[in-house]
């Protein structure tokens, strides 16, 4: 449990606000931080008797493509992308109908499942697999700097594009930074936010930074170099109890129809071996 509420310090969820001395153990006491929740307004015009979802979570490029497959059934799915942790909060609190997540605990070795048993104890979720994405470096067509490892990031000169605090790629990023003992200062640009992989690939693609971590579909479709770092699963989280809403029923059910997995091959770096698979 530690190790989780450490995640949720290092993402600016949560803040020690309180410490006791009792015996020999000091207890600590933790509460949500004033910042660490973005409240959005969506607006959904009607739509000839479709019903909407609100997806909330990381942001993912096949999310695009599973929204234009269920348009067919008379479902509109709108996402908006806030980071992993900050999509789970939401759907705890009953804000979304779907959270998107791609968050690895480095102690378990495994993604997602372990952060929704201990932001659900209490509330049945499920989750369901989208696909398995790759990530890695993304620079400048080329990569005339040779930035091909999370070493290269500490060069002097180096501009880093970082992902917003909360996203599944910036807890990744912060997990590797202590693996390896660098301190962030160390980085230039790491107290950048990009909300988007596409915004961080801009971003390279631009010439406002030299590198960014995102997703091998962001760098092709701007034309950017890519270095492989990992290989992630990005799931779809709902609460069980909407399993019987037929909108969200329409949803998981697309998930694993061939039309989607056509669609997503389409994304370079996707993996579809796994998509429609229920976890845990």
């Amino acid at each position: 449990m530690r190790h989780h509420v450490q995640v949720l310090v290092a993402a600016g969820l949560v803040q020690l606000v309180e410490e006791r001395v009792v015996r020999n153990y000091t207890e600590k006491y933790y509460g949500a931080t004033a910042n660490a929740f973005e409240a959005h307004v969506i607006i959904t015009p009607e739509s000839g008797g479709s019903r909407t979802l609100v997806a909330l979570g990381s942001h993912d490029l096949g999310l695009d493509l599973l929204g234009e497959e269920i348009e067919d059934v008379h479902v509109d799915l709108v996402s908006v992308p806030v980071g992993s942790l900050d999509g789970l909060v939401a759907l705890r609190q009953g804000l979304c109908d779907v959270a998107g997540c791609h968050l690895f605990d480095d102690a378990a070795g495994e993604y997602n499942t372990p952060f929704l048993k201990h932001l659900f104890p209490d509330i049945p979720v499920l989750a369901v697999t989208l696909a398995h994405r790759e990530q890695g470096l993304i620079t400048a067509p080329g990569d005339p700097q040779g930035i091909g490892r999370i070493a290269d990031l500490t060069r002097p000169g180096i501009r880093f594009a970082n992902r917003n605090a909360g996203s599944g790629t910036r807890v990744w990023f912060d997990a590797e930074l202590r693996r390896r003992n660098v301190a962030t200062e160390e980085i230039s640009g790491y107290d950048s936010s990009y909300g988007t992989h596409t915004l961080a690939a801009s971003a390279v693609a631009s010439g406002r930074a030299d590198a960014a971590i995102g997703l091998r579909a962001a760098a092709e479709q701007l034309g950017l170099s890519f270095q492989p770092l990992f290989m992630e699963r990005y799931d779809l989280v709902v609460r069980r109890e909407d399993l019987d809403d037929d909108a969200v029923a329409a949803l998981l059910s697309q998930l694993s129809t061939r039309a989607l997995r056509r669609a997503l091959g389409t994304l370079a770096g996707y993996d579809t071996a796994h998509t429609g698979e229920e976890i845990g």
